[in-house]
């Protein structure tokens, strides 16, 4: 079982807090690079320092925005690696599935199962209002985009899944001993890292139901399925996906893709569809495919403890 393989009497939750702690300190040593070149080009081509975010984000072409902060990911990642296998003591696997080994397969469908939502949602929205859109295509910057995002991107989301989806769900695992608690809080807080985003900006809180609903998605199916293998596949699916097909001057990268959406963002029924109606239709297609059963006790139940350490 997945939560369980983390829950052992050495693993106290201060253990998490200094191993978040560590893992945080991994991302800024990665985003040293950035700053450095930030710093280098700023000085060395007499600019005005950027003071803000976004005007950092604009300081280099998009392709080698994209590598420096994606950098910073490896590095996390990285630090996951040495906190799970020397503080607490667990492969890597464990926090990954509690299967023998990583199911590939699990993570390719997920993958190739939501582009295909992906392309099919901008195409209704292209559809509907074309006049939205521009065409933004260039091809040695995309092939460059492809490349490095191809790369990268799966590295920044796989990341965030197993810091969201693996370590902190097994650390809440560990403090409440119970399923629902996990899952609520690390929905809760990878929402709330998207708050500083500029699409929260332009478009208001409301956007955070989107956020904080991908969360509880992405925590459900992990519960369900014993790993985050269809975590890893989706995750990486939106955020590729995304980048190679739309950009904007306002959201968080601005990318090479093969489209710009020139409309003002606004929050509606694009950010209720695909809580209410998308992912649960993901859901079900999963739950048939995995044959998910006993929903009630996977993602509320309580860990017994006693027989855990007995084993």
């Amino acid at each position: 079982m997945f939560l369980e393989q983390g829950i052992k009497p050495q693993n106290k939750f201060w253990l998490y807090l200094i191993g978040s702690v560590l893992i945080i300190i991994a991302s800024f040593i990665g985003q040293i690079p950035f700053s450095v070149a930030v710093l280098y080009k700023t000085f060395s081509s007499k600019e005005v320092f950027p003071t803000d975010n976004a005007a950092v984000m604009k300081v280099f072409e998009p392709n080698m925005t994209l590598f420096l902060v994606m950098i910073s990911f490896a590095f996390a990642l990285a630090g996951i690696y040495y906190v799970v296998k020397y503080l607490h003591h667990q492969t890597f696997l464990s926090i990954t599935t509690s299967r023998n080994k990583v199911d590939w397969k699990r993570v390719s469908f997920s993958f190739f199962l939501w582009s295909f939502f992906s392309v099919l949602s901008f195409l209704a929205v292209y559809l509907k209002s074309p006049e939205n859109f521009i065409w933004n295509f260039k091809l040695i910057p995309f092939l460059c985009l492809v490349a490095v995002g191809a790369i990268l991107i799966p590295i920044q989301t796989s990341t965030e899944e197993y810091v969201f989806r693996g370590y902190l769900m097994q650390g809440f695992a560990n403090l409440a001993h119970n399923r629902w608690f996990p899952l609520l809080m690390t929905s809760l807080i990878f929402g709330s890292m998207h708050v500083f985003n500029p699409e929260v900006t332009k478009m208001g809180y409301v956007i955070m139901i989107y956020y904080i609903g991908t969360g509880l998605f992405l925590g459900v199916i992990t519960l369900m399925d014993e790993g985050i293998e269809l975590a890893l596949g989706f995750h990486a699916a939106n955020n590729l996906v995304g980048a190679l097909l739309v950009t904007s001057d306002w959201s968080v990268f601005q990318t090479h893709s093969l489209f710009k959406d020139m409309s003002d963002p606004s929050a509606g029924l694009d950010v209720i569809l695909p809580i209410v109606v998308i992912y649960p239709i993901l859901l079900f297609i999963f739950s048939r495919k995995y044959n998910w059963t006993n929903w009630k006790e996977k993602l509320t139940g309580k860990i017994n403890v006693l027989e855990i350490s007995n084993q």
